[in-house]
């Protein structure tokens, strides 16, 4: 069974930087698409940036175009999620998912594992 594992959460004031970390056991991430999440209370999950498996295309949500940079590191089986310039709209638990296949945008729909989430609290 796959697990992803996220870490790097915490509270944070606006402006500031994060950088999330999500480690993969039980596969091996090269064959999996990977993307980051977001969920904020009373608010539906929300899709923030994926990574194809060579981690040469990238994808984000507009809302974090710019700030966030998605990257993976395959020897380590690892995916990172770097946050800049954070707002309090950022505020969320944040996930790391996966997909099997190749197409970067389809995990935007749906994926195949997801971690358990880690906090990420932006004080303004």
């Amino acid at each position: 069974q796959v697990q992803l594992v996220e870490s790097g959460g915490g509270l944070v004031q606006a402006g500031g930087s994060l950088r999330l970390s999500c480690a993969a056991s039980e596969c091996t991430i090269s064959d999996y698409v990977m993307g980051w999440f977001r969920q904020a209370p009373g608010k539906e999950r929300e899709f923030v940036a994926a990574i194809s498996r060579s981690g040469e295309i990238t994808s984000y949500a507009d809302s974090v175009k710019g700030r966030f940079t998605i990257s993976r590191d395959n020897a380590r089986n690892t995916v990172y999620l770097q946050m800049s310039s954070l707002k309090s709209e950022d505020t969320a638990v944040y996930h790391c998912a996966s997909r099997r296949g190749i197409a970067v945008f389809a995990i935007r729909s749906s994926a195949d594992y997801w971690g358990q989430g880690t906090q990420v609290t932006v004080s303004s």
